[in-house]
């Protein structure tokens, strides 16, 4: 079905993302993945090209397209199409800079929008703990005044860019008494503050280029100039943009539905069994349709979804639909395209199976398929 939600400047915008990845990113994919973590440089030359940053005011050296998020879905389409995961571009685009853009007062935003927008600023926000992931109730890490500085200590898990992160946002207990909604404040942690120190690179069934972190703050003195957003209302501030962290994960899975599934279109036309293509055989051809029908059906929603998040009518709920219902298409399409690929499905040098892999993650992170059901329930009453 034809897509109706870009105009010709997101089509050019497109060809630009297309162009940065074919030179600067795919010939370097298969190294990337052995050694763990992107070239940290990449970042650079993506916000040269546009691809980071164009949210950011003119006036601090972005784009000035922060209201269009449909510039946010190509950049996460083409990285989807090109199997690039480790390039945390969405990362960047679509969770950090609304915090830096919507929480900074005017002396953060002339500190590190700049630098953000031209890609030397790496940003990470730093939530789940060993102990506490979608329940904020169970964060430890915390951070109490002393002066003109927060002491914070803790420690955190699973953070992506934790290794090339050159800011942390760190969400921090800093009322031990208050109900969630008044009992965190985000802290933004600079690489180099006494006391902040990373753990491994964690070594992840998929996304191997993408580099994940545990981090550790041992009396961290973070100055109070350093409070992103309000004391106390770290909370308010995560739910605020959850939903399109949210979003993002759903367009990111929708796209990689879209490329695997022609991609075996290709294949099962081209691959015999008997003397007969297997994609002719009934089996195989019901289970194509099927597919071809839903991810039809999951694009219009996503389409949907993009159009009210640029309206500011995006609920929560929605979000959250959109979020389990397109990766949890994505784990099955995933797996009914390796199973026709065959034997040739589990070899790591064919896309499918590094798919596989990297998908897995997708119904877990930015909240679970389970959470998001929660989440659903709840707004029916239950």
């Amino acid at each position: 079905m034809q897509r109706e939600i870009f105009e010709s400047e997101h089509d050019q915008y497109r060809e630009t993302v297309r162009e940065f990845l074919a030179r600067y990113a795919t010939p370097h994919q298969d190294q990337w993945e052995k050694d763990g973590i992107i070239d940290k440089q990449l970042y650079v030359d993506a916000a040269k090209f546009g691809l980071l940053g164009f949210s950011v005011p003119e006036e601090f050296g972005g784009g000035g397209m922060s209201d269009d998020f449909r510039y946010n879905a190509i950049v996460a389409e083409e990285l989807a199409a090109a199997s690039s995961g480790g390039p945390a571009f969405t990362l960047q685009n679509d969770i950090i800079a609304p915090y830096l853009l919507g929480l900074t007062n005017d002396e953060q935003k002339a500190r590190w929008l700049p630098p953000f927008a031209r890609g030397e600023l790496v940003v990470a926000v730093a939530m789940t703990e060993p102990g506490a992931g979608s329940d904020l109730q169970g964060i430890r890490t915390s951070a109490r005044k002393d002066g003109d500085h927060w002491v914070l200590n803790g420690s955190k898990t699973f953070i992506s860019s934790g290794i090339h992160a050159d800011l942390v946002i760190v969400v921090a207990r800093t009322d031990p008494d208050a109900k969630a909604s008044g009992a965190f404040t985000l802290l933004a942690v600079e690489r180099g503050m006494e006391g902040f120190t990373r753990g491994r690179n964690l070594e992840k069934l998929g996304q191997h280029s993408q580099d994940t972190a545990e981090l550790n703050f041992d009396d961290v003195r973070v100055p109070a100039a350093n409070v992103v957003g309000e004391v106390g209302r770290g909370f308010v501030h995560l739910m605020h943009n959850l939903p399109m962290e949210r979003l993002s994960i759903a367009v990111t899975a929708v796209a990689s539905c879209r490329s695997l599934l022609d991609m075996t279109l290709e294949y099962v036309k081209s691959r015999k069994a008997f003397g007969t293509p297997i994609g002719s055989f009934q089996a195989n051809k019901f289970e194509l349709a099927t597919l071809e029908t839903e991810v039809d059906l999951a694009q219009v929603y996503v389409d949907r979804c993009i159009s009210a998040l640029n309206a500011g009518t995006l609920e929560g709920t929605d979000a959250a639909k959109a979020k389990w219902w397109t990766t949890e298409l994505q784990q099955r399409l995933i797996y009914a395209c390796q199973q026709m690929h065959g034997g040739y499905g589990y070899m790591m040098e064919y896309p499918i199976a590094k798919a596989y892999a990297d998908a897995r993650i997708q119904t877990i992170y930015g909240g679970s398929t389970q959470i998001m059901k929660e989440i659903i329930g709840r707004s029916l009453g239950l």
